[in-house]
């Protein structure tokens, strides 16, 4: 493979500044985005009442991505990560529907490399970070209504003029409502059992790059109106070390209520501020109860040996808990280290056993700051046939 690209967790953060717009300036702002998509202000004084962020393993009515678009990101990498997307849509393809947003320029190439099981779509898109770019979904009253969260290029740190019009172009297309969240935050963001119960990182929604001069404690009541939520637990999480500022999708997952999945470092890797995040995790989940008062099971899901993956570069993002639920399957990353990709496939079979547990290799993505998790997102409902 030829030499890495800037990644997310490095070099995109020079980018603040260079054009990517801050929010308050930016087109992703409330009221931002494209014409058409039926919409709501995010204030609800009633919002939250009946409303509900249902869990990851609950029905997929679909799954959409995101045909990464920029070579002023991904430089020579560009083919190579677009293998990698279409690698995670063919094997999603096989078990629920899959929409592959892509600009209509690159809408041939993209049909070819993801096969006619995906159906490729004409929609301008930046990158392949789905999670964070399409709205989050709630449901009410047996409907469901899309979130927009405002993406703003992770608080500026990379260009997101498409990015940005997602969600409001998205939920138009497919006549979902949509409601304009009181926030910025991406999708990766957020973690719940479905049941009340959020997960979040200070470190990616309490920051002046998304939500300048709001506390704490006006984010929190405003994620419960908005999300239906119930109880927030509040993780500390690493700031400006990465694009994200620490996404929780990368840290700890939910596999049922009251059970959760939680990054932890190989043993030979040198301590730095991602394993005191973990750390500070399990303090405070060893502590807590969730919305319901359940205390937590915590279950450690161990990342690879490095000096025995098959990726590259510094900021190689090893971590098996951005895996996806979806539809009757698990798809988890492969990395090369066996012993380490076999327990952690074991792991999640114990914790998923009536789905299939699907690893598919994606080098470049990881390589690039992400992982499978980041690239997805699902919609809830009835399977589309």
């Amino acid at each position: 493979m030829s030499s890495l690209p800037p990644n997310r967790r490095t070099v995109l953060r020079t980018l603040t500044g260079l054009g990517a717009v801050m929010l308050g300036a930016s087109a992703c702002g409330p009221g931002g985005g494209a014409e058409g998509a039926a919409s709501t202000a995010g204030d609800a004084g009633t919002a939250g009442e009946g409303l509900r962020m249902g869990a990851e393993w609950e029905s997929h009515a679909r799954t959409f991505m995101s045909w990464p678009a920029l070579d002023s990101v991904w430089a020579e990498d560009l083919p190579y990560v677009r293998e990698d997307i279409a690698r995670i849509a063919r094997a999603i393809a096989e078990y629920e529907y899959v929409v592959m947003m892509a600009r209509p320029e690159q809408l041939k190439a993209a049909q070819k490399a993801c096969g006619r099981d995906v159906e490729v779509i004409p929609l301008a898109v930046d990158d392949l970070w789905a999670r964070d770019t399409v709205p989050v979904f709630v449901e009410q009253d047996g409907e469901v209504t899309g979130v927009d969260f405002h993406f703003n290029g992770w608080g500026g740190k990379q260009t997101h003029t498409n990015d940005a019009r997602v969600g409001a172009t998205l939920l138009a297309k497919y006549g979902v409502p949509r409601r304009e969240a009181p926030l910025v935050a991406e999708g990766g963001s957020f973690e719940t059992d479905g049941e009340g119960t959020l997960l979040i990182t200070e470190s990616s929604i309490v920051n002046g790059n998304r939500n300048p001069g709001k506390s704490r404690d006006r984010i929190e009541d405003e994620l419960k109106r908005t999300l239906g939520i119930k109880k927030v637990i509040w993780l500390a999480g690493v700031r400006g070390e990465d694009i994200t500022d620490a996404h929780v999708d990368s840290l700890v997952r939910f596999t049922a209520p009251g059970v959760v999945l939680l990054d932890m470092t190989h043993p030979d890797t040198p301590a730095d501020s991602w394993s005191r995040s973990s750390d500070q995790a399990r303090a405070v989940l060893s502590e807590a109860t969730d919305a319901k008062g359940r205390p937590f099971e915590v279950i450690d899901l161990p990342q690879p040996d490095l000096y025995e993956i098959t990726g590259e570069g510094d900021d190689f993002v090893s971590t098996y808990a951005n895996f996806y639920v979806a539809n009757d399957a698990v798809f988890m990353p492969r990395f090369g280290d066996r012993k380490a990709d076999k327990r952690a496939r074991s792991i999640l079979q114990e914790h998923f056993p009536k789905r299939d547990i699907v690893q598919v290799e994606i080098d470049t993505i990881a390589s690039g700051g992400g992982g499978i998790h980041c690239a997805t997102h699902d919609e809830p409902g009835k399977p589309v046939d």
